[in-house]
């Protein structure tokens, strides 16, 4: 074994991993999804052979007003449905949540997650999101998700049991049994699963998975729960069932079916279980009805069920950001201000998906199977003006939009007001030359809906670093000619224009060679086109003595005293596109671990923040934010992490805080006895002298020594020259010598200790009177707060995740054989009336993160410097 394979706490690592298996591992759900996504999609568009799409826009046209009305109210109802999941969910995890919150979140949840996909394209953010933002942890919402599934999953499935045992001709010619074996074996299945739900609510006992627990809810619970998921489904299948043509299928026939085809839509990660759904009702609908008219009902459907409460849900995220700018004008309501805010970090994920899905659509509109379907026929489906170009140019504003939906999902500046730009383009068009007041009205509600969440859109563009350097100069240049030569060659009459850009065979080499540099072009202009809009990355620094002065300097100007553990020089330092934040990290094992959050001013702080997790995740690595303060959650929960409450951290108000007062008798006995035992406090500025330094690292090696420890890492600092010639030194001298020690943290307005060590014979109390008297004098300086430091969760029993928190600090504060007594650590700060504040443990992770804590841990034991290319 080599050097490099080894820590320097002696445990052998693993060999670092293939960076493309990396790659492959990072994106293998995205990968998988992809494939089943087309898949469905190829199913779907053998399905559509013989549709002729003029039929179909016909018929959705001539749709009467009571059926659509009926499907709109069986949708309200089926919403209501959903949101009743939560309510139900909560109820059994014994949490509880305004009922307005609970509607708000519930509906934004379900109105986004149904159109985004949970785990295909958010990964869970959109429910994490609105669930944390309740007051809700990362065990609490994976209780609330699997109880939803599993209601949902249960539900559906005896609802379509029982359909299929009522009608068993709904599923003929879908499966190889007789109607009568479909009917026996759906009633066997119904009564095995009834009969085992009444054995789980009777016996109880609770199912567990590592930490995560599933308790057995109750016969009252179940009930409630497939009364909900009855009405749910119920009333999603009427919506379809509604639309579909009179003598379609029967309603208990559509609700077998509907049960089986949401089923695998789900169990296809699929958004929207589009294409897959599809597939199941048409092929489950009798031969006797046009394939025209079931298409024109489920895309009717989807219409009503899926893309309308999608673009309610981004009105409301609209409305809401125009109510947080508002500020004081309007009233605010304390139940819904969580909701609002997780609402508010939505809105580029919403918008996102909104360009994906109109450049999808308008690629997969050039590619619809009949050909005898006319341009201006396809306008009137598009969400985009086709500017007199035919199926080619929406294949390739298709194309553009959907790179450009990459940068507007990363929240940049650039592609946000680039999608305004498009929208202003289609209405000038619409207005001026189509003469199109319906299109312009749709297009000037999007601009309406997308405007007030400008400021959502915060991350710079690589395009818009270094505008007029000779760089920025030939990237422009060659972005504006490739996309001048492809509009050229769009206008040249070669081809005809029902082509799409990608096809570049031809019956003459002329042609031939006109489609293949449409091609290029294209491919070109969109690469171009992705990389001039990919956010801003900032560069790695090494801690050199500049570098921490840069740093030391903003945090002093925008940061608490706590943040300065960012310039120890053992950890990496990343500043912010601006250059007005900075965060200090190291790299262990699969993980890039942030010490805190990011300081500085807050639009750059937002910046750098998705800036360490896109270069974490690049270099295939787990992006973790370590003793993350509250102020960061909403930034951690809007990049998808997960929070893990890991400690608390004292902090004392000091403006208020003094000696005086009974609450202070037993804390002031002890300050006056330490002044009659000759104990007195002075602040040593930097930089020390160098006889200071020995005589006080004589006292740290002795502590050491007698803790049977060694020097921690990362998290603390450590008696380092270079580090401690950056802080103020508290001094306590006994009868003139001193005997004990602890360095300070500063910022402009706040104070934090960071080393605290002592000699062997020292008087009693000293350290609980070095505290109190060092908070007086920072009092009189004008600080404003004080940190005692953070008390872990490990080794408090009865805290939430105490048990996971223990075992992160035998590998992290044990000392020798024994191990930190950190409910006397908690007695002892608590001494001094502080603000508990909550510090988080940010990662991917919803269960326990032990493969990150075991990196942090490894960390803390080692170094974090050099490492970052390992």
């Amino acid at each position: 074994m080599t050097q490099a394979e080894q820590d320097e706490t002696g445990e052998e690592t693993c060999p670092p991993e293939h960076p493309n298996l990396a790659l492959l591992r990072r994106h293998a759900a995205l990968i998988v999804t992809a494939i089943l996504f087309v898949a469905g999609a190829y199913a779907l568009y053998r399905l559509l052979a013989p549709l002729d799409m003029r039929v179909v826009l016909g018929q959705l046209r001539a749709v009467p007003p009571h059926i659509v009305i009926g499907s709109l109210a069986a949708t309200a109802i089926g919403y209501a449905a959903l949101v009743g999941y939560d309510w139900s969910a909560m109820r059994y995890i014994g949490k509880t949540a305004p009922p307005s919150s609970i509607i708000l979140g519930g509906f934004l949840g379900y109105a986004l997650g149904n159109s985004i996909g949970l785990t295909a394209v958010s990964g869970g953010a959109v429910r994490y999101r609105i669930y944390s933002a309740l007051g809700l942890d990362a065990y609490d919402v994976a209780a609330i998700s699997t109880f939803a599934a599993m209601s949902y999953g249960v539900g559906a499935t005896l609802i379509g049991l029982g359909a299929l045992a009522i009608h068993p001709a709904a599923l003929k010619g879908m499966v190889p049994l007789s109607p009568d074996a479909l009917r026996f074996g759906a009633l066997a299945i119904c009564l095995l699963v009834v009969a085992l739900l009444v054995w789980v609510a009777r016996r109880g006992g609770t199912v567990r998975l590592g930490r995560f627990a599933l308790t057995a809810p109750g016969g009252g619970a179940m009930l409630r729960q497939l009364l909900i998921t009855s009405v749910d489904i119920c009333m999603a299948a009427l919506a379809l069932h509604l639309l579909l043509p009179t003598g379609s299928l029967p309603f208990a026939n559509m609700l077998a079916v509907f049960a089986v085809a949401t089923m695998v839509g789900v169990a296809s990660h699929v958004p929207g279980g589009i294409g897959v759904f599809e597939s199941v009702v048409i092929a489950a609908l009798p031969s006797s009805v046009p394939v025209n008219d079931a298409v024109t009902a489920l895309l009717l459907f989807r219409l009503i069920y899926f893309l309308l409460p999608f673009v309610l849900a981004l009105l409301l995220l609209s409305l809401i950001e125009v109510w947080g700018a508002a500020g004081p004008r309007l009233p605010r309501i304390a139940t819904l201000t969580p909701v609002v805010t997780a609402g508010r970090s939505l809105i580029p994920m919403a918008t996102g998906v909104l360009v994906l899905g109109s450049g999808l659509f308008m690629m997969f509109a050039g590619l619809l199977p009949n050909p005898n379907v006319t341009a201006k026929e396809l306008e009137t489906l598009l969400p985009l003006s086709m500017v007199e170009g035919g199926p080619m140019v929406s294949s390739i504003l298709g194309s553009l939009l959907a790179v450009l939906s990459v940068s507007v999902f990363r929240r940049s500046r650039l592609a946000y007001w680039m999608v305004l730009a498009v929208l202003g383009v289609g209405i000038a068009v619409a207005g001026f030359k189509t003469r199109d007041l319906e299109r312009v009205a749709v297009f000037v509600a999007m601009a309406l809906i997308l405007w007030p969440c400008r400021r959502e859109f915060y991350r710079r563009a690589r395009l818009t670093q270094g505008v007029l350097s000779v760089r920025w100069i030939v990237f422009t240049l060659s972005t504006l000619i490739t996309l001048g030569f492809t509009w050229y060659l769009v206008h040249e009459q070669t081809a005809a224009r029902d082509m799409m850009w990608w096809q570049v065979t031809g019956d003459a080499p002329a042609v031939a060679a006109w489609r293949a540099a449409l091609t290029a072009g294209v491919i070109l202009s969109a690469a171009l086109l992705f990389s001039g809009l990919r956010t801003a990355r900032a560069g790695v620094i090494e801690p050199d003595a500049e570098a921490l002065d840069r740093a030391q300097r903003i945090i002093a100007e925008h940061g608490e005293g706590s943040d300065l553990i960012a310039v120890t020089g053992d950890k990496s330092l990343m500043f912010g596109p601006a250059g007005q934040s900075v965060l200090s990290y190291g790299v262990r094992g699969g993980s890039w671990i942030c010490m805190g959050a990011p300081v500085g001013t807050e639009e750059d702080v937002e910046d750098l923040s998705w800036t360490f997790h896109d270069a974490a995740r690049a270099a295939g690595a787990r992006p973790v934010f370590y003793e993350a303060p509250t102020g960061f959650t909403p930034q951690a929960i809007d990049m998808g992490l997960t929070l893990h409450k890991m400690g608390e951290e004292a902090v004392v108000p000091l403006p208020a805080f003094s000696l005086e007062g009974p609450q202070r008798k037993k804390l002031r006995t002890t300050w006056n006895r330490a002044q009659r035992d000759g104990l007195a406090v002075e602040i040593a500025a930097a930089p020390h002298d160098p006889a200071l330094l020995d005589e006080l690292r004589a006292i740290s090696d002795g502590w050491l020594a007698r803790q049977a420890g060694r020097e921690k890492r990362f998290s603390v600092g450590r008696f380092d020259a270079d580090w401690l010639n950056r802080t103020r030194i508290a001094l306590v001298r006994h009868e003139g010598r001193i005997c004990a020690f602890a360095n300070l943290m500063e910022s402009d307005r706040s104070s934090a200790v960071d080393l605290m060590r002592h000699g062997e014979e020292v008087p009693a109390g000293t350290m609980e009177f070095l505290f109190a008297d060092l908070m007086l004098k920072l009092r009189d300086e004008g600080r404003q707060s004080f940190s005692l430091g953070m008390v872990p969760f490990a080794g408090l029993p009865g805290r939430s995740g105490a048990t996971l928190w223990a075992r992160f600090g035998n590998l992290v504060y044990s000392r020798g054989d024994r191990f930190y007594s950190f409910e006397g650590l908690r007695r002892f700060k608590s001494k001094f009336d502080p603000v508990w504040r909550p510090r988080y443990f940010c990662c991917r992770s919803a269960l326990p993160p032990v493969g990150p804590l075991a990196d942090a841990a490894r960390l803390i034991a080692g170094s974090a410097r050099g490492i970052v290319g390992k």
